[in-house]
This record gives structure tokens, C-alpha cells and sequence, in this order.
């Protein structure tokens, strides 16, 4: 999962006729291009917010990177377009009703870290009666699937821009998700590192009392240090059971797409590891709805 807090610029609008005439280059459409703004100008005046929740919550150890690059003509136009109509800031402010942020009352699941949105893309195209919250904080990939999602016409997608620990927590109901998805986090691979990695005890925790009962928890990795402590938190966590009757790691299910950065790493020889865990069902626990 990627940062940028200070997300790239906003490409200008293209050059006049006459540009090139009076010796200045023409902007070139889908290129990105650098715009110089006024102090306290936003880069998307109708788009994400560079820091949605603001200092309203504790500082704590991120999971994500910051990451900065920039954005095109396209992406820019689509977070301007449709971020009114898809987007969602994360601000913490708020409980959010799921039926009325998608218009229905069909499933939703929790995407965190879509890099630039083309798996969620085919997987919510594939699966057009469940939703998909679909939570980055890259300002490039939120424009790029929100503009994959208006040209393939997914009114099943909505785009979160923030941190997914404040929105778990803060804003949605208990058993408000039927699944998350967590695709090839950040392994942080340094011993020094790992206390940032996504899943932990404490975060399972939290994702617990979100998911209802019988919602899978979805995780992929190709770093296989990472996919062995997400197997052993995950199985050691009691409101979660492992979906393979050996304990072990699953078969690429058909609905995750094999990505173009998936395949170069499995050309390579890496070895992508799948994680699929359901949320348990107690005994003394009431059904869903009841």
C-alpha cells in the first residue's frame, strides 16, 4: 500500500494554438506535466484531500510508504469528474452507511492498497453484484481506477482516499464488510521493520468486528517470509479459520486476476502465496441480522 501526502501536481490545461508559435511547447494530452499554484491552492479542488483525517487521530506506526509520482492528463481529469460521485475521503468525522454510498444493498468488500486499480477493476467487472471499497492513498491509482471504472461503466466500485485503519475503526458498523482483500502489501522487509507490516494480531482484531460472520479475509504476497507470518497470525487468531482443510496456503482463487507485475515476478521465479481465512461463526454468537 503507497502514501503520498504530497501528491503530485495537477497537469495544466493543454497550451493555446498559438504556444507553439510564440516559441513555447504544446501540453501533449495523457502526458503529465508540472502546474505551479498559488500558496494554499488545491491540486484537485473537486478531488481527494491531501490529508483527509488531519491531526483528529493519535500518530501511531503506518503500514504504508509514502510515495510520490506523478499524475497524468487522464488521471487528473477522472479524479476531478468522478471523485464527487465515486470518492471517498477518509476524515474519521463520520459513520458511513455502505447501502447509501453504493446505492444498494448489495455485498461489500474491503479492497486496502490497489496500486493502479486494473485487478479491482476486472474483479469488480467480473463480479458486478458486490461491491468493492477499494482504499489507496496514491493519488495516480485512485485516478487511474476511477477513470478504469467510468470507461467499463462499475457502478460497483467507489475509491477510498486515506488511511484504512481510521476507516475501520471510525467509520464503519460492526459486521458492515462480507470481505477484505489485502493484495501484495508493503513487506517491509527489515527485522527492524516488520512492527509496521499490515497484518498483526491487533489489526485482525480490529478487522474482526467488521466482517460479518462467514466473510473471507483475503491476503497475497510473492514475499514468502511475509506469507509465513501472515499464515501464523492468521491461524493463531481465534475469529478466523483457515478456508484449506491442511492449514496451509490456497490456490490463486479464479477471481484475483494474475496481474502484469504478478506474472514478471513469477517469470523471475518469486512465489506468490495466497491466504484465504474465514470469519468464525461462535456458538453463542447470534446470526447476522438477528
Amino acid at each position: 500500500m503507497s502514501d503520498s501526502p504530497n501528491a503530485p501536481e495537477a497537469p495544466r490545461p493543454a497550451a493555446p494554438a498559438s504556444a507553439e508559435a510564440a516559441g513555447q511547447p504544446a501540453h501533449v494530452p495523457g502526458v503529465s506535466v508540472r502546474h505551479t499554484r498559488a500558496k494554499g491552492e488545491p491540486r484537485f479542488p473537486d478531488g481527494p484531500r491531501a490529508d483527509p483525517a488531519g491531526s483528529h487521530f493519535e500518530r501511531r506506526i503506518r503500514s504504508f510508504q509514502p510515495r510520490r509520482s506523478r499524475v497524468t492528463a487522464g488521471q487528473a481529469d477522472a479524479l476531478q469528474r468522478l471523485w464527487p460521485k465515486w470518492g471517498l475521503d477518509i476524515d474519521g468525522q463520520r459513520v458511513i452507511d455502505l447501502a447509501e454510498l453504493f446505492g444498494n444493498d448489495d455485498p461489500v468488500v474491503l479492497e486496502i492498497g490497489f496500486g493502479m486499480g486494473e485487478a479491482t477493476a476486472q474483479m469488480a467487472a467480473a463480479d458486478p453484484g458486490t461491491n468493492i471499497l477499494a482504499v489507496d492513498v496514491h493519488t495516480p491509482g485512485q485516478g487511474n481506477l476511477l477513470n478504469l471504472a467510468d470507461q467499463n461503466g462499475l457502478s460497483n466500485v467507489r475509491v477510498g482516499n486515506g488511511d484504512a485503519i481510521i476507516l475501520l475503526r471510525e467509520m464503519l458498523t460492526p459486521d458492515a464488510l462480507d470481505g477484505l482483500r489485502v493484495y501484495f502489501p508493503d513487506p517491509w522487509p527489515k527485522k527492524r521493520h516488520h512492527k509496521r507490516r499490515l497484518i498483526q494480531p491487533e489489526f485482525l482484531d480490529l478487522v474482526a468486528t467488521r466482517i460479518r460472520p462467514g466473510g473471507i479475509v483475503h491476503c497475497a504476497t510473492d514475499w514468502e517470509p511475509y506469507a509465513e507470518q501472515m499464515l501464523e497470525v492468521l491461524t493463531a487468531h481465534p475469529e478466523f479459520e483457515n478456508t484449506r482443510p491442511d492449514g496451509g496456503f490456497s490456490p490463486r482463487p479464479d477471481f484475483r486476476p494474475l496481474t502484469r507485475f504478478e506474472g514478471q515476478g513469477l517469470d523471475k521465479g518469486h512465489v506468490v502465496n495466497d491466504l484465504l481465512f474465514r470469519r468464525v461463526q461462535h456458538h453463542n454468537q447470534p446470526p447476522t441480522g438477528a
